[in-house]
Protein backbone atom coordinates (compact mmCIF):
# COMPACT_ATOMS: atom_id res chain seq x y z
CA UNK A 1 0.00 0.00 0.00
CA UNK A 2 1.09 3.34 -0.80
CA UNK A 3 1.41 5.24 2.70
CA UNK A 4 2.54 9.22 3.46
CA UNK A 5 6.02 8.03 3.72
CA UNK A 6 6.25 9.89 7.29
CA UNK A 7 7.61 8.74 10.78
CA UNK A 8 5.04 6.26 11.89
CA UNK A 9 4.52 7.75 15.29
CA UNK A 10 0.86 8.68 16.05
CA UNK A 11 2.10 12.40 16.48
CA UNK A 12 3.99 12.69 13.37
CA UNK A 13 0.66 11.17 11.68
CA UNK A 14 -1.26 13.50 13.13
CA UNK A 15 1.19 16.63 11.65
CA UNK A 16 0.58 14.64 8.54
CA UNK A 17 -3.05 14.81 8.37
CA UNK A 18 -2.87 18.82 8.82
CA UNK A 19 -0.32 19.45 6.10
CA UNK A 20 -0.27 16.50 3.37
CA UNK A 21 -0.60 17.25 -0.32
CA UNK A 22 -2.04 14.96 -2.60
CA UNK A 23 1.23 14.75 -4.78
CA UNK A 24 2.75 11.65 -5.93
CA UNK A 25 0.69 10.17 -3.22
CA UNK A 26 3.70 11.33 -0.30
CA UNK A 27 3.70 13.73 2.13
CA UNK A 28 4.99 17.14 1.02
CA UNK A 29 7.05 19.67 2.82
CA UNK A 30 8.15 16.77 5.34
CA UNK A 31 11.47 17.22 5.12
CA UNK A 32 11.19 21.31 5.99
CA UNK A 33 9.16 20.33 9.07
CA UNK A 34 10.67 17.55 10.34
CA UNK A 35 13.65 19.88 10.20
CA UNK A 36 12.20 22.71 12.42
CA UNK A 37 10.90 20.05 14.81
CA UNK A 38 14.55 18.39 14.89
CA UNK A 39 15.51 21.66 15.67
CA UNK A 40 13.50 22.65 18.14
CA UNK A 41 13.65 19.25 19.57
CA UNK A 42 17.50 19.42 20.57
CA UNK A 43 17.36 23.09 22.00
CA UNK A 44 14.45 21.21 23.95
CA UNK A 45 11.95 24.54 23.20
CA UNK A 46 7.92 24.84 22.92
CA UNK A 47 5.96 26.33 19.87
CA UNK A 48 4.94 29.65 21.50
CA UNK A 49 8.31 30.66 22.13
CA UNK A 50 9.56 30.93 18.06
CA UNK A 51 9.22 34.74 18.14
CA UNK A 52 11.85 34.59 20.95
CA UNK A 53 13.93 32.65 18.21
CA UNK A 54 13.44 35.05 15.38
CA UNK A 55 14.66 37.41 17.68
CA UNK A 56 17.80 36.14 18.20
CA UNK A 57 17.85 35.11 14.32
CA UNK A 58 17.72 38.54 13.45
CA UNK A 59 18.94 40.79 15.69
CA UNK A 60 21.87 37.83 17.65
CA UNK A 61 25.60 38.32 16.70
CA UNK A 62 25.80 34.74 17.74
CA UNK A 63 23.52 33.65 14.59
CA UNK A 64 24.18 34.90 10.89
CA UNK A 65 21.83 37.51 9.50
CA UNK A 66 18.61 35.88 7.41
CA UNK A 67 16.88 37.64 4.38
CA UNK A 68 13.68 38.73 4.62
CA UNK A 69 11.97 36.28 2.16
CA UNK A 70 13.39 33.63 4.69
CA UNK A 71 12.33 35.54 7.65
CA UNK A 72 8.73 35.16 6.02
CA UNK A 73 9.44 31.15 5.59
CA UNK A 74 10.24 30.87 9.02
CA UNK A 75 7.38 32.87 10.07
CA UNK A 76 4.56 30.77 7.31
CA UNK A 77 6.12 27.78 9.31
CA UNK A 78 5.86 29.20 13.00
CA UNK A 79 1.47 29.49 12.04
CA UNK A 80 2.09 26.62 10.45
CA UNK A 81 2.73 24.66 13.57
CA UNK A 82 -0.40 24.83 15.40
CA UNK A 83 -0.62 22.05 18.50
CA UNK A 84 -4.38 23.50 19.64
CA UNK A 85 -5.48 22.76 16.17
CA UNK A 86 -3.73 19.55 15.92
CA UNK A 87 -5.25 18.37 19.63
CA UNK A 88 -8.69 19.52 18.47
CA UNK A 89 -8.52 17.90 15.29
CA UNK A 90 -7.68 14.49 17.48
CA UNK A 91 -10.87 15.35 19.68
CA UNK A 92 -12.74 15.99 16.93
CA UNK A 93 -11.61 12.66 14.92
CA UNK A 94 -12.28 10.37 18.21
CA UNK A 95 -15.86 12.45 18.63
CA UNK A 96 -16.68 11.13 15.36
CA UNK A 97 -15.52 7.74 15.99
CA UNK A 98 -17.91 7.58 19.02
CA UNK A 99 -20.66 8.25 16.89
CA UNK A 100 -20.05 5.75 14.08
CA UNK A 101 -18.50 2.91 16.37
CA UNK A 102 -21.69 1.94 18.19
CA UNK A 103 -20.98 -0.15 21.63
CA UNK A 104 -21.00 -4.05 20.60
CA UNK A 105 -22.33 -7.24 22.24
CA UNK A 106 -19.39 -8.96 20.39
CA UNK A 107 -15.94 -8.09 18.68
CA UNK A 108 -14.82 -10.74 15.91
CA UNK A 109 -10.65 -10.39 14.74
CA UNK A 110 -11.10 -10.98 10.51
CA UNK A 111 -7.77 -12.62 9.16
CA UNK A 112 -6.97 -9.14 6.84
CA UNK A 113 -7.15 -6.82 9.93
CA UNK A 114 -10.33 -5.97 10.54
CA UNK A 115 -12.11 -5.71 13.83
CA UNK A 116 -16.28 -6.86 12.81
CA UNK A 117 -18.32 -5.41 15.83
CA UNK A 118 -21.73 -6.63 16.25
CA UNK A 119 -24.34 -4.13 17.02
CA UNK A 120 -27.65 -4.80 18.11
CA UNK A 121 -29.53 -3.80 15.60
CA UNK A 122 -31.83 -0.80 16.92
CA UNK A 123 -28.08 1.04 17.51
CA UNK A 124 -26.87 1.28 14.39
CA UNK A 125 -25.67 4.59 12.77
CA UNK A 126 -28.88 5.08 10.95
CA UNK A 127 -31.32 5.60 13.82
CA UNK A 128 -28.93 8.34 14.46
CA UNK A 129 -30.45 10.01 11.25
CA UNK A 130 -33.65 12.91 12.31
CA UNK A 131 -36.40 11.13 10.51
CA UNK A 132 -35.19 7.65 11.48
CA UNK A 133 -35.12 8.27 15.02
CA UNK A 134 -37.14 6.05 16.87
CA UNK A 135 -38.15 3.91 14.33
CA UNK A 136 -37.48 0.22 13.84
CA UNK A 137 -36.52 -1.73 10.92
CA UNK A 138 -39.22 -3.24 8.90
CA UNK A 139 -39.87 -6.41 7.70
CA UNK A 140 -38.72 -8.01 4.55
CA UNK A 141 -40.89 -7.10 1.11
CA UNK A 142 -41.95 -9.53 -1.85
CA UNK A 143 -39.24 -10.03 -3.83
CA UNK A 144 -39.83 -8.69 -7.67
CA UNK A 145 -41.80 -11.75 -10.35
CA UNK A 146 -39.46 -13.59 -11.61
CA UNK A 147 -36.46 -13.69 -8.92
CA UNK A 148 -35.09 -17.10 -8.76
CA UNK A 149 -32.70 -18.36 -6.23
CA UNK A 150 -32.00 -21.94 -5.39
CA UNK A 151 -32.18 -21.41 -1.82
CA UNK A 152 -29.99 -19.85 0.82
CA UNK A 153 -26.12 -20.48 -0.02
CA UNK A 154 -23.33 -20.74 2.10
CA UNK A 155 -22.85 -17.18 2.92
CA UNK A 156 -18.83 -17.29 3.32
CA UNK A 157 -18.19 -14.29 1.00
CA UNK A 158 -16.51 -12.29 3.46
CA UNK A 159 -13.22 -13.19 4.67
CA UNK A 160 -14.15 -12.35 8.42
CA UNK A 161 -16.94 -15.23 8.77
CA UNK A 162 -14.36 -17.80 7.34
CA UNK A 163 -13.46 -18.76 10.62
CA UNK A 164 -16.90 -19.83 11.58
CA UNK A 165 -17.36 -16.70 14.00
CA UNK A 166 -20.76 -15.09 13.75
CA UNK A 167 -23.00 -12.26 14.86
CA UNK A 168 -25.73 -13.27 17.36
CA UNK A 169 -29.40 -12.90 16.31
CA UNK A 170 -30.35 -9.55 16.96
CA UNK A 171 -27.07 -7.74 16.18
CA UNK A 172 -25.48 -6.71 12.61
CA UNK A 173 -21.86 -6.87 11.80
CA UNK A 174 -20.04 -3.50 11.39
CA UNK A 175 -16.63 -3.20 10.14
CA UNK A 176 -15.21 -0.59 12.84
CA UNK A 177 -13.79 2.58 11.71
CA UNK A 178 -10.22 3.66 13.51
CA UNK A 179 -8.27 6.81 13.47
CA UNK A 180 -6.03 5.73 11.04
CA UNK A 181 -9.16 5.05 8.43
CA UNK A 182 -9.78 9.05 9.33
CA UNK A 183 -6.13 10.30 9.00
CA UNK A 184 -6.00 8.99 5.20
CA UNK A 185 -9.15 11.11 4.22
CA UNK A 186 -9.03 14.33 3.83
CA UNK A 187 -10.96 15.95 6.47
CA UNK A 188 -13.72 14.35 9.11
CA UNK A 189 -16.20 15.97 7.32
CA UNK A 190 -15.45 14.24 4.30
CA UNK A 191 -14.36 10.83 5.48
CA UNK A 192 -16.78 7.71 3.89
CA UNK A 193 -17.97 10.26 1.22
CA UNK A 194 -16.86 11.20 -2.07
CA UNK A 195 -15.95 14.21 -3.37
CA UNK A 196 -18.56 16.53 -4.62
CA UNK A 197 -18.15 17.18 -8.19
CA UNK A 198 -20.18 18.26 -11.69
CA UNK A 199 -22.01 15.38 -12.56
CA UNK A 200 -22.46 14.15 -16.68
CA UNK A 201 -23.95 11.85 -18.10
CA UNK A 202 -20.69 11.20 -20.37
CA UNK A 203 -18.25 8.62 -18.64
CA UNK A 204 -15.54 10.62 -17.84
CA UNK A 205 -16.06 13.21 -14.80
CA UNK A 206 -13.09 15.31 -13.14
CA UNK A 207 -11.04 12.22 -13.17
CA UNK A 208 -13.45 9.50 -12.41
CA UNK A 209 -13.52 7.18 -15.61
CA UNK A 210 -15.83 4.86 -16.51
CA UNK A 211 -16.71 2.11 -18.63
CA UNK A 212 -21.02 1.06 -18.28
CA UNK A 213 -23.58 -0.18 -19.87
CA UNK A 214 -26.97 1.70 -19.05
CA UNK A 215 -30.23 2.01 -19.83
CA UNK A 216 -32.65 5.38 -19.40
CA UNK A 217 -35.83 6.41 -21.00
CA UNK A 218 -38.04 4.34 -18.52
CA UNK A 219 -39.38 4.44 -15.30
CA UNK A 220 -37.18 1.85 -13.53
CA UNK A 221 -37.68 0.19 -9.93
CA UNK A 222 -34.47 -1.86 -9.20
CA UNK A 223 -31.83 -3.80 -10.86
CA UNK A 224 -29.71 -6.94 -10.60
CA UNK A 225 -27.12 -8.76 -12.15
CA UNK A 226 -23.81 -11.44 -11.14
CA UNK A 227 -20.52 -9.34 -10.98
CA UNK A 228 -16.86 -11.61 -11.10
CA UNK A 229 -15.06 -10.34 -8.40
CA UNK A 230 -11.48 -9.33 -8.83
CA UNK A 231 -8.64 -7.45 -6.96
CA UNK A 232 -7.14 -5.27 -9.37
CA UNK A 233 -3.98 -2.78 -8.83
CA UNK A 234 -4.66 0.03 -7.44
CA UNK A 235 -1.50 2.58 -7.84
CA UNK A 236 -1.85 5.80 -5.74
CA UNK A 237 -3.48 5.70 -2.12
CA UNK A 238 -5.67 8.53 -3.57
CA UNK A 239 -7.57 6.46 -6.52
CA UNK A 240 -9.87 3.41 -6.05
CA UNK A 241 -10.99 0.85 -8.79
CA UNK A 242 -14.64 -0.13 -7.99
CA UNK A 243 -17.49 -2.23 -10.09
CA UNK A 244 -21.20 -1.58 -8.98
CA UNK A 245 -24.83 -1.16 -10.22
CA UNK A 246 -26.49 2.28 -9.88
CA UNK A 247 -29.67 3.02 -9.67
CA UNK A 248 -29.83 6.80 -10.58
CA UNK A 249 -32.53 9.77 -10.61
CA UNK A 250 -32.94 13.23 -10.93
CA UNK A 251 -31.23 15.62 -13.47
CA UNK A 252 -27.74 15.41 -13.18
CA UNK A 253 -26.92 18.64 -11.42
CA UNK A 254 -27.10 19.29 -7.22
CA UNK A 255 -30.30 17.13 -7.52
CA UNK A 256 -28.97 14.07 -8.49
CA UNK A 257 -29.92 10.75 -6.12
CA UNK A 258 -28.30 7.19 -6.38
CA UNK A 259 -28.27 3.94 -4.78
CA UNK A 260 -25.12 2.25 -5.67
CA UNK A 261 -23.92 -1.35 -4.54
CA UNK A 262 -20.84 -3.42 -5.78
CA UNK A 263 -17.47 -4.24 -4.68
CA UNK A 264 -14.24 -1.58 -4.54
CA UNK A 265 -10.70 -1.66 -3.73
CA UNK A 266 -9.70 1.67 -2.19
CA UNK A 267 -6.38 2.32 0.00
CA UNK A 268 -7.65 5.26 1.19
CA UNK A 269 -11.03 4.21 2.61
CA UNK A 270 -9.69 0.69 4.29
CA UNK A 271 -6.30 1.51 4.25
CA UNK A 272 -5.33 -1.76 2.17
CA UNK A 273 -5.76 -3.19 -1.65
CA UNK A 274 -8.67 -5.83 -0.78
CA UNK A 275 -11.91 -5.98 -2.48
CA UNK A 276 -15.00 -4.89 -0.47
CA UNK A 277 -18.20 -5.04 -0.91
CA UNK A 278 -19.75 -1.64 -0.54
CA UNK A 279 -23.25 0.22 -0.53
CA UNK A 280 -23.28 4.17 -1.33
CA UNK A 281 -26.36 6.84 -1.03
CA UNK A 282 -26.63 10.17 -1.91
CA UNK A 283 -29.53 12.82 -2.30
CA UNK A 284 -28.01 15.97 -3.77
CA UNK A 285 -25.06 15.03 -5.94
CA UNK A 286 -22.44 14.17 -3.62
CA UNK A 287 -22.52 17.59 -1.69
CA UNK A 288 -23.87 16.74 1.55
CA UNK A 289 -25.47 13.60 1.96
CA UNK A 290 -24.55 10.02 1.86
CA UNK A 291 -21.74 8.02 2.07
CA UNK A 292 -20.33 4.88 1.80
CA UNK A 293 -21.48 1.79 3.86
CA UNK A 294 -22.66 2.24 7.56
CA UNK A 295 -20.23 5.70 8.34
CA UNK A 296 -23.15 7.87 8.27
CA UNK A 297 -26.75 7.79 8.95
CA UNK A 298 -29.34 6.05 6.38
CA UNK A 299 -28.67 2.51 5.05
CA UNK A 300 -30.39 0.24 7.23
CA UNK A 301 -28.93 -3.00 8.18
CA UNK A 302 -31.09 -5.87 8.98
CA UNK A 303 -28.28 -9.05 8.45
CA UNK A 304 -26.37 -10.57 10.84
CA UNK A 305 -24.55 -12.86 8.35
CA UNK A 306 -23.10 -9.45 6.08
CA UNK A 307 -20.38 -6.92 6.81
CA UNK A 308 -20.66 -3.94 4.62
CA UNK A 309 -17.51 -3.12 3.83
CA UNK A 310 -15.45 -5.92 4.87
CA UNK A 311 -13.19 -7.82 2.25
CA UNK A 312 -14.69 -10.51 -0.52
CA UNK A 313 -13.17 -13.95 -0.49
CA UNK A 314 -12.21 -15.31 -2.91
CA UNK A 315 -11.65 -13.38 -5.97
CA UNK A 316 -11.31 -14.49 -9.63
CA UNK A 317 -8.29 -15.45 -10.95
CA UNK A 318 -7.01 -14.95 -14.45
CA UNK A 319 -7.31 -17.91 -16.99
CA UNK A 320 -8.38 -19.75 -13.97
CA UNK A 321 -11.58 -19.98 -11.30
CA UNK A 322 -14.37 -17.76 -11.33
CA UNK A 323 -15.98 -16.28 -8.37
CA UNK A 324 -19.31 -13.91 -8.83
CA UNK A 325 -21.83 -12.47 -6.72
CA UNK A 326 -25.59 -11.55 -7.41
CA UNK A 327 -26.92 -8.37 -6.56
CA UNK A 328 -30.54 -6.94 -6.63
CA UNK A 329 -31.75 -3.43 -5.54
CA UNK A 330 -35.41 -3.31 -6.26
CA UNK A 331 -37.90 -0.67 -4.63
CA UNK A 332 -40.88 -2.15 -2.23
CA UNK A 333 -43.66 -1.25 -3.77
CA UNK A 334 -45.70 -0.83 -0.57
CA UNK A 335 -43.42 1.11 1.98
CA UNK A 336 -41.42 3.03 -0.84
CA UNK A 337 -37.93 1.88 0.11
CA UNK A 338 -35.11 0.44 -1.93
CA UNK A 339 -34.15 -3.30 -0.65
CA UNK A 340 -30.63 -4.57 -1.01
CA UNK A 341 -29.86 -8.11 -1.77
CA UNK A 342 -26.86 -9.88 -1.42
CA UNK A 343 -25.45 -13.89 -2.95
CA UNK A 344 -28.58 -15.54 -3.20
CA UNK A 345 -31.18 -14.30 -1.44
CA UNK A 346 -29.95 -12.84 1.54
CA UNK A 347 -31.54 -9.68 2.71
CA UNK A 348 -28.96 -6.62 3.65
CA UNK A 349 -31.63 -4.53 4.00
CA UNK A 350 -32.42 -0.85 2.71
CA UNK A 351 -32.45 2.61 1.91
CA UNK A 352 -35.78 4.46 3.42
CA UNK A 353 -37.37 6.60 0.68
CA UNK A 354 -37.50 9.19 2.96
CA UNK A 355 -33.45 9.90 2.13
CA UNK A 356 -34.19 10.93 -1.63
CA UNK A 357 -36.29 12.92 -3.60
CA UNK A 358 -36.59 11.56 -7.13
CA UNK A 359 -35.99 8.50 -5.92
CA UNK A 360 -39.05 8.35 -3.57
CA UNK A 361 -40.63 7.85 -7.04
CA UNK A 362 -38.62 5.81 -9.29
CA UNK A 363 -35.45 5.76 -11.44
CA UNK A 364 -34.56 6.95 -14.79
CA UNK A 365 -31.31 5.55 -15.37
CA UNK A 366 -29.60 2.40 -14.73
CA UNK A 367 -25.88 1.48 -14.83
CA UNK A 368 -23.55 -1.33 -14.94
CA UNK A 369 -19.78 -1.30 -15.15
CA UNK A 370 -16.65 -0.34 -13.18
CA UNK A 371 -14.98 3.40 -12.27
CA UNK A 372 -11.93 4.23 -11.47
CA UNK A 373 -10.08 7.46 -9.95
CA UNK A 374 -7.53 8.89 -12.27
CA UNK A 375 -5.48 11.12 -10.66
CA UNK A 376 -2.27 11.64 -13.23
CA UNK A 377 0.04 11.59 -10.23
CA UNK A 378 2.78 10.53 -11.95
CA UNK A 379 2.05 12.91 -14.83
CA UNK A 380 0.31 10.56 -16.72
CA UNK A 381 -2.51 8.39 -17.17
CA UNK A 382 -2.87 6.18 -14.09
CA UNK A 383 -2.33 2.49 -13.75
CA UNK A 384 -5.11 1.64 -11.64
CA UNK A 385 -6.84 -0.95 -13.44
CA UNK A 386 -10.35 -1.56 -13.59
CA UNK A 387 -12.15 -4.95 -13.24
CA UNK A 388 -9.43 -7.97 -13.93
CA UNK A 389 -6.94 -5.21 -15.76
CA UNK A 390 -7.44 -6.43 -18.88
CA UNK A 391 -9.75 -5.45 -22.21
CA UNK A 392 -13.13 -7.04 -22.09
CA UNK A 393 -11.99 -8.74 -26.01
CA UNK A 394 -10.02 -11.36 -23.91
CA UNK A 395 -13.68 -12.62 -22.96
CA UNK A 396 -14.40 -14.89 -20.30
CA UNK A 397 -11.68 -16.55 -17.63
CA UNK A 398 -9.61 -13.20 -18.19
CA UNK A 399 -12.02 -10.22 -18.51
CA UNK A 400 -14.66 -8.68 -15.52
CA UNK A 401 -18.09 -9.01 -16.77
CA UNK A 402 -21.63 -8.45 -15.47
CA UNK A 403 -24.18 -11.01 -16.58
CA UNK A 404 -27.92 -11.79 -16.19
CA UNK A 405 -28.45 -8.08 -16.43
CA UNK A 406 -32.24 -7.40 -15.62
CA UNK A 407 -34.17 -4.51 -14.67
CA UNK A 408 -37.82 -4.32 -12.37
CA UNK A 409 -40.60 -2.65 -14.10
CA UNK A 410 -43.60 -0.95 -12.66
CA UNK A 411 -45.34 -4.35 -12.18
CA UNK A 412 -42.55 -5.55 -9.84
CA UNK A 413 -41.33 -7.82 -12.27
CA UNK A 414 -37.24 -8.58 -13.15
CA UNK A 415 -37.03 -8.23 -17.01
CA UNK A 416 -34.64 -8.12 -19.64
CA UNK A 417 -32.66 -5.04 -20.81
CA UNK A 418 -34.22 -3.17 -23.68
CA UNK A 419 -31.79 -0.73 -25.59
CA UNK A 420 -28.57 -1.60 -23.82
CA UNK A 421 -25.76 1.16 -24.25
CA UNK A 422 -22.41 0.86 -24.16
CA UNK A 423 -19.83 3.88 -22.93
CA UNK A 424 -16.42 4.17 -22.28
CA UNK A 425 -14.61 7.92 -22.50
CA UNK A 426 -10.70 6.41 -23.00
CA UNK A 427 -11.46 2.82 -24.48
CA UNK A 428 -7.44 2.34 -25.10
CA UNK A 429 -7.44 2.63 -21.02
CA UNK A 430 -10.94 1.20 -20.02
CA UNK A 431 -13.24 -0.38 -22.90
CA UNK A 432 -16.54 -2.01 -22.46
CA UNK A 433 -18.31 -4.56 -24.86
CA UNK A 434 -21.99 -5.62 -24.80
CA UNK A 435 -24.11 -8.74 -25.80
CA UNK A 436 -26.73 -11.13 -25.01
CA UNK A 437 -27.32 -14.92 -25.14
CA UNK A 438 -29.43 -17.77 -23.99
CA UNK A 439 -27.29 -18.42 -20.74
CA UNK A 440 -26.25 -15.22 -19.25
CA UNK A 441 -28.84 -13.47 -21.16
CA UNK A 442 -27.86 -9.43 -21.14
CA UNK A 443 -23.87 -9.12 -20.40
CA UNK A 444 -21.01 -6.96 -20.79
CA UNK A 445 -17.42 -7.26 -20.58
CA UNK A 446 -15.54 -4.09 -19.42
CA UNK A 447 -12.59 -3.54 -17.66
CA UNK A 448 -8.82 -2.48 -18.63
CA UNK A 449 -5.07 -2.06 -17.63
CA UNK A 450 -4.52 1.94 -17.68
CA UNK A 451 -1.83 3.47 -18.59
CA UNK A 452 -0.16 1.11 -21.56
CA UNK A 453 1.60 2.28 -25.11
CA UNK A 454 -2.02 3.27 -26.19
CA UNK A 455 -3.28 4.98 -23.08
CA UNK A 456 0.07 7.22 -21.97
Amino acid sequence: MTGFHCHKTEEYLRFCFNFRRREKGKCTKQKQHQFARTQLTDFTLHFQIFPIIFFFLLFSPVFPAISAAQFQDLRRLNQTFRPREESNKMRSIRTHLLNINKPSVKSIQSPDGDIIDCVMVHHQPAFDHPVLKGTKPLDPPERPNGHRHAGMESENYQLWSLSGESCPEGTIPIRRATEQDILRANSVKRFGKKFARPVRRDSSNGGHEHAVGYVSGEQYYGAKASINVWDPKVTDQFEFSLSQIWVISGSFGDDLNTIEAGWQVSPELYGDNYPRFFTYWTSDAYQATGCYNLLCSGFIQTNNRIAIGATISPTSSYNGGQFDISLMIWKDRKQGNWWLEFGSGVLVGYWPATLFTHLRDHASMIQFGGEVVNSQASGSHTSTEMGSGHFPGEGFGKASYFRNMQVVDWDNSLIPLSNLKVSAAYPNCYDIIGGINNVWGNYIYYGGPGKNPNCP
